[in-house]
């Protein structure tokens, strides 16, 4: 949001429960959806369930496909990005255990997404390291292969990935397919 707004967006934060946001509303729910994003430019979504509740993820795809009257930016996850030499990131041997059930509901949320071909979609996926940084404003962008940097690390400041996904929002050049950011 704080990027958003820095650019003069106006910005309509939902948030599942009374109070948490200016306005609320269930992403699983369809008529909640399609009545939220009446009248939006585009609707970003970057939900994340409780642990033990992947197939909500699924779930809210399914309904902010459904329901979205504008552009949907869905922010997902890393774990469905190629890695070199093959495969997915949520396949390799060091793939986090604990992170296992949000990353195959994330790999199932692309597929929904992907099977979807009436909406104006765009998916983007972070590097494997997402955390509070400093905002450079400068990012590298790719498709389905995880963005791995000299050192063979694939990460991005959080600042630096509000930065590319408000790029996108702004000028959309990901329609209806999977990008990712990276340093």
């Amino acid at each position: 949001m704080t990027e958003a707004r820095s650019r003069g967006h106006e910005v309509t934060p939902v948030g599942r429960k009374p109070g948490t946001a200016l306005r609320t509303g269930d992403a699983t729910n369809v008529e909640d959806v399609a009545a939220l994003s009446e009248g939006q430019d585009v609707l970003i979504s970057a939900t994340r369930p409780a642990p033990g509740s992947g197939p909500e993820l699924v779930a809210a795809a399914k309904a902010l496909l459904a329901g979205t009257k504008c552009r949907l930016l869905l922010v997902g996850g890393a774990a469905s990005l190629r890695v070199p030499g093959g495969g997915i990131l949520s396949d390799t041997p060091d793939f986090p255990a604990e992170i296992r059930e949000i990353a195959l509901a994330c790999n199932e949320q692309l597929a929904v997404c992907r099977s979807a071909s009436e909406v104006d979609w765009t998916y983007l996926s972070p590097p494997a390291s997402l955390e509070p940084g400093t905002r450079t404003g400068s990012y590298r962008v790719g498709a389905d292969d995880l963005l791995v940097d000299a050192n063979g690390l694939s990460s991005i400041s959080m600042e630096d990935f509000a930065v590319a996904l408000v790029d996108e929002a702004e000028r959309p050049r990901h329609r209806r397919t999977r990008f990712t950011v990276g340093y």
